[in-house]
């Protein structure tokens, strides 16, 4: 009998004395996340104290430190992208804005002659036509980031459609002197996508050659092992590295006087675009050549 009470009392003794370690371990890691919230410190929660179930729940607090740290970033890095989109709209609105305000108070002069107000008009017509389509690209790429932005998703004959677009670029390129080099197989080459969708980020990325190019533009399509690649590429001595890295970012211009015809929103919607249909778009710059590589998965 004497034995079982001593072996009672170890036993007591034993689980009081690890309630002791373990309540004070409690009290360490409420210190601790008291210090987190605080913003007093970086680190994670620590235990010194082994406990089986303690440790696991500790695991699970810093889980979710790492969440909200995430969470964190991307709610700076979203408001200081939507910082800069106000910032750069408010410029380019002004810009056309002041051009049509000054040039509508010179129109109402009683001493310019019937030449100078046709010349005060165009110029206003000009500034008003950019504004708008500065306007129309900021409401298209608001709406094609909505999560529910609707996508037919067909097979396309990319070959097809890609000399349509070109088509349609036929004076664009003449006027730049420029006569682009197509490598698109006779083959047919289908790709999966939103048509009209491909169309817009073939536009845009034309577009962004013919203004950038130093001469050259190579327009090659091509079936690789699960997808179908088309690769637009142009000499260029007006972008660097920093360029690049910035190339699909909002209202980014690589002339930072942003006195450029564009938006800066071109590449960014052919972006958003490729990524709704679950393709990729990336640039890269290689002694002096600008290649663009737009991926679909393949059919």
């Amino acid at each position: 009998m004497i034995y079982i009470t001593i072996l009672t009392i170890i036993v007591l003794l034993f689980a009081l004395t690890r309630l002791y370690f373990l309540k004070k371990e409690i009290r360490r890691v409420n210190q601790q996340i008291n210090k987190i919230n605080d913003d007093t410190t970086a680190k994670k929660l620590d235990i010194s104290y082994f406990d089986k179930d303690l440790e696991k729940l500790a695991e699970q607090i810093n889980n979710q430190i790492d969440l909200t740290k995430k969470v964190k970033a991307e709610k700076r890095l979203t408001e200081n992208e939507l910082k800069r989109a106000i910032s750069y709209i408010s410029h380019d609105i002004r810009t056309p804005m002041t051009s049509i305000l000054g040039y509508v108070q010179l129109l109402e002069s009683d001493e310019i002659t019937q030449e100078m107000k046709k010349e005060y008009i165009n110029i206003i017509k000009n500034s008003a036509g950019r504004l708008k389509v500065l306007l129309e690209d900021f409401f298209e790429l608001s709406i094609i980031e909505q999560e529910d932005y609707p996508m037919e998703m067909q097979i396309i004959k990319l070959n097809q459609l890609i000399l349509e677009v070109l088509l349609g670029f036929y004076e664009e390129f003449n006027k730049r002197n420029i006569e682009p080099e197509l490598i698109i197989p006779d083959h047919e080459i289908t790709g999966i996508g939103d048509p009209s969708a491909v169309k817009r980020v073939l536009e845009n990325l034309l577009v962004n050659a013919i203004r950038y190019s130093s001469g050259h533009v190579k327009i090659k399509l091509e079936k690789l092992n699960s997808s179908v690649q088309l690769t637009i590429s142009n000499s260029t001595n007006q972008l660097s590295e920093k360029d690049i890295i910035h190339m699909f970012d909002r209202f980014y211009k690589a002339d930072q006087t942003r006195i450029g015809k564009g938006t800066g929103l071109g590449l960014p919607i052919a972006k958003s675009l490729m990524k709704k249909m679950n393709g990729s778009l990336n640039a890269e710059l290689i002694d002096g050549q600008l290649f663009i590589r737009c991926s679909w998965e393949s059919k």
